[in-house]
């Protein structure tokens, strides 16, 4: 949490938080639960605590996102999967379909969860909380999350935060460069690579198997992701969502979620790196856009030879 100091007054950035209408959650308990999800999805579960969140994703056994979430253990036993609601029912149909004779129960709980930020990442869930809150594996910066039933009201003023609109997560969400499920990427159709599950703790490439892994693991070390959600800035207004940019007419990729300047796109990074080299200007709708490296990034970012090479000079 940062102070600042002006003139004999310290002070302290008031924490939000809002009601993300959008998310739902999934309970998956019974005895086999741990085993049977860590069979399934991308992150060790043999890690996930009440304490240690994941971040991890169900994907097609072609290696696509099915449904990505964050997944926390409560104090029964129990998981909860923190999921967009859209795709709550599909998560909960395709676990039953890998059910077969695990001692598993799957109950849809979609009703919403509250998201706590600037200054929540300083908060840390304690021992038996019972998964009331857990922080969000993807970035500090993201802060915590809680589940519904309790009031967001209730929520917020038990962190001393201010309610706000979702909107104000969205905008911080993007700022960050954080991808968000079918608003960056489509469900079904992208690899964990190229959601940037890879750099935000979303797959766990020392675990077992689990499904698609096979064809993630060859990404990883082959490094053959070309496409990403990167972080953009704008010129003006933002383009739609589905937009189309282009670099000197060339297609690079589509643009996803916006707020204010600031918006994230998926992209074609070689095509991008190389129409940069030329001289080329990236733009969506007649908008221009520059790309914005995000902190979190290790992956080679477009531009980054050209910025070591000055900084060589």
């Amino acid at each position: 949490m940062r102070l600042t100091f002006p003139g004999n007054i310290w002070q302290i950035p008031v924490m939000k938080a809002a009601l993300l209408p959008d998310r739902g959650v999934v309970k998956v308990a019974g005895p086999d639960a741990r085993k049977f999800l860590n069979g399934l999805v991308t992150a060790d579960m043999g890690k996930v605590t009440p304490v240690h969140p994941a971040f991890a994703a169900l994907l097609t056994p072609q290696g696509k996102i099915m449904v990505d979430f964050i997944v926390t253990e409560v104090a029964d036993g129990s998981f909860l999967l923190d999921c967009p609601r859209a795709v709550a029912a599909t998560l909960v149909e395709r676990l039953a379909f890998y059910k077969l004779r695990a001692k598993v129960t799957l109950d849809n709980q979609s009703g919403g969860v509250v998201a706590i930020w600037d200054g929540a990442d300083v908060f840390r869930p304690a021992p038996g909380h019972g998964g009331s809150y857990y922080s969000d594996p993807r970035l500090p910066e993201l802060g915590l999350r809680c589940p519904l039933p309790a009031p967001p009201a209730d929520i917020a003023a038990t962190f001393g935060a201010e309610l706000v609109d979702a909107a104000d997560y969205e905008a911080h969400r993007i700022a960050l460069g954080v991808p968000a499920g079918g608003l960056d990427f489509a469900y079904g159709e992208a690899f964990p690579h190229e959601a940037d599950m890879d750099q935000l703790n979303g797959i766990d490439f020392q675990k077992g198997c689990f499904v698609g892994q096979e064809v993630v693991s060859r990404m990883e070390h082959r490094g053959t992701a070309r496409s990403r959600v990167v972080p953009v800035a704008l010129g003006e207004a933002a383009p739609a969502s589905g937009s189309a940019v282009t670099a000197d007419g060339r297609p690079m990729g589509v643009m996803g979620s916006a707020a204010g300047r600031r918006a994230l796109a998926l992209l074609r990074l070689d095509r991008v790196e190389e129409a940069l080299a030329a001289g080329a200007s990236l733009q969506a709708g007649g908008v221009a856009l520059k790309l914005v490296k995000p902190a979190w990034a290790r992956f080679a970012f477009p531009g980054d030879a050209a910025r070591n090479s000055e900084a060589a000079l």
